[in-house]
């Protein structure tokens, strides 16, 4: 006798729903993709109890004829796709044809659709999958479905769900990705009688994000376009202080996606200016080929498949380095004004510069002159002695203008002073600038640092009398175990027996007494890091942890001329907006809130 039978058509379509609604977003998600297809300027979703009593989707899309509105009740019946080979460049979001007939077989689902130019409308409701009516009806033009009671027959699946307030978030979440991918059409979310969501449709995809999610001037803009694919899109700032976790939204021509390479990348990208683990705000919109992406690898069209994986990663990998370095400290830049605006520095302006005549010149202070700045802050013809340059006193009261020949050299940022010996407070045409000293030197000695490694190694002190450093033998054995990498850092060390290790060189930059207390804080994080991280991450550790504890400190007193060097180099640094390990490195009070706290604007 046969042991392999047929499934009855209503069980089959449970199991197909079964991969296709998981809960109510799902069904959310197909519905309203159906109506993007359909070309819909407007959709409007309800639900009640989180979507389990109530799913409802409205669009004023083409709508359907009422052959086809039968046809779209059946498995596999389909009008975006005819033969195998339109399966290598879909370019539509909902195609293989299982979505209305899944949610209808395991809900009470109404389908009411008016084609355009049609006089009237169908209507259609089907219970468990079977059609209990179909008659003609007023409707305007476009589609309504209302599914209820999901998992009505399935009572194991629906035990699953979790609370409404749960289910009304996830419903909640997947609207506004779908309108984030979609800004040029209106979304509305209805849910419990109350609207949650009103997106009119947007000219920009900026209009959008701010439309979803309020204030986006911190964020930063994406742009690149490298063989074939094309990335645009908003992500969150190096120097972020909100949460840790932020949304990330990610689409492949129009289709929200999920995907381990884009992720990966994204990471990658955030991982060169910081050590600390985040998953920052992140907004993306990639375009390429269709034929470069295969969409139909999961049944719900969650993830993709690419022919080139690894030219994405890299094109999503740089585009975002770039758009961070670009960011870098907007306050930083070396482009120069003629003047400072009046700002009126009046006996704030360091001593230095406020007893010049106008026209009167000075030399600039000769730690500019050092050769550890980059070339475009160097004069082409220095002149005898320190002095790097001059400056030139401007006409007006408290103005400094730069000296002829030397445009682009001055820094936008002028220090005033130190607070607390922790904060130089600076400011510049556009504000006023509270830079964290420590972090601010941390960031330049990290990418120094860094640099030094990925060329050769960094420049080593060798120590008159060898130190004999104790530790716990676990942090004595992680160093041991990177001593080539340690070598290349400036430190030489061995095993001097027990829990000890002998260092006999340090960094030049640390200086022997601070090359112990270095030493074990490395041994410490090199302890704690995953022992399948691989030898750059171990490097970027190694250069955040020296650079750390070689910047200057927090309640050091600064000179005039180191607060200028730190600035000077601040700016020269790619990533000028936090340390590596994700402390912002200044806050700014703009000009703009300045004037308008004593309501001059």
């Amino acid at each position: 006798m046969s042991r392999i039978h047929r499934l009855p058509a209503a069980l089959a379509n449970q199991i197909a729903a079964g991969e296709v609604v998981e809960r109510p977003a799902s069904v959310v998600k197909e519905l309203v993709e159906n109506s993007l297809d359909a070309g819909a300027r407007r959709i409007v979703v309800t639900t009640e109890y989180g979507g389990k009593r109530l799913v409802r989707v409205e669009d004023d899309g083409e709508g359907m004829v009422a052959e086809d509105a039968r046809l779209a009740l059946e498995r596999h019946a389909t009008s975006k796709i005819r033969t195998s080979d339109d399966l290598a460049a879909i370019e539509t979001l909902g195609f293989r044809g299982e979505a209305l007939p899944s949610i209808a077989s395991v809900s009470h689902l109404m389908l009411r659709t008016r084609a355009r130019g049609s006089a009237s409308g169908t209507e259609i409701r089907v219970n468990g999958g079977l059609v209990e009516s179909e008659t003609e009806a007023g409707s305007p033009e476009g589609t309504r479905i209302d599914v209820e009671d999901l998992f009505y027959n399935l009572p194991a699946r629906r035990k699953f769900l979790k609370s409404d307030a749960a289910e009304a978030a996830q419903v909640s979440r997947i609207v506004t990705q779908l309108a984030l991918g979609a800004h040029q059409t209106g979304f509305s979310l209805v849910a419990a009688g109350r609207r949650v969501l009103e997106c009119p449709p947007a000219a920009t995809r900026l209009e959008r994000l701010f439309q979803i999610y309020g204030d986006v001037s911190d964020l930063i803009e994406v742009h690149r376009e490298t063989g074939g694919v094309s990335i645009a899109g908003y992500v969150a700032p190096l120097a972020e202080t909100g949460p840790r976790r932020g949304p990330q939204n990610v689409f492949i021509n129009g289709r929200l996606v999920r995907d381990k390479t884009i992720t990966h990348a994204i990471i990658d990208a955030y991982s060169v200016a910081s050590i600390k683990e985040r998953s920052p705000e992140v907004h993306l919109f990639i375009e390429m080929p269709l034929d470069a992406v295969d969409v139909n690898v999961h049944p719900t069209k969650a993830e993709v498949r690419f022919r080139e994986q690894s030219l994405v990663h890299e094109v999503v990998r740089r585009a975002l380095t770039d758009a961070l370095g670009r960011s870098g400290a907007p306050a930083l830049t070396l482009s120069a004004p003629e003047s400072f605006g009046g700002l009126g520095f009046g006996s704030a302006v360091p001593a230095a510069l406020s007893g010049l005549a106008p026209g009167e010149t000075m030399p600039i202070p000769g730690v500019l002159a050092g050769g550890s700045y980059p070339s475009r802050w160097r004069q082409e013809h220095p002149g005898p002695g320190s002095a790097a340059g001059t400056w030139h006193a401007g006409t007006a009261a408290g103005t400094v203008h730069q000296a002829p020949g030397t445009e682009g050299v001055f820094p936008p940022l002028v220090p005033l002073g130190q607070f607390r010996d922790t904060f130089i407070v600076a400011v510049d045409n556009d504000g006023i600038a509270i830079i964290d000293q420590h972090v601010a030197h941390e960031r330049v000695l990290y990418e120094r640092t860094l640099e030094r490694l990925t060329t050769g190694r960094v420049e080593s002190q060798r120590l008159l009398v060898p130190m004999i450093v104790e530790m716990a033998s676990g942090t004595r054995d992680a160093l041991l175990g990177r001593a080539a990498d340690l070598d290349r850092l400036g430190f030489v060390v061995e095993d001097f027996g027990g829990s000890a290790l002998r260092v006999s060189a340090a960094p030049a930059l640390l200086g022997a007494e601070d090359a112990a207390s270095t030493l074990k804080a490395l041994g410490e994080d090199l302890e704690g890091l995953d022992r399948g991280s691989p030898a750059e991450a171990a490097l970027k550790q190694m250069a955040a942890t020296i650079a750390c504890h070689a910047a200057v400190k927090a309640n050091y007193p600064l000179t005039y001329e180191k607060m200028v060097h730190i600035l000077a180099e601040l700016a020269a640094t790619s990533y000028s907006t936090i340390c590596p390990h994700g402390r912002p490195v200044m806050l700014r009070l703009t000009r703009r809130e300045v004037e308008r706290n004593f309501e001059r604007i």
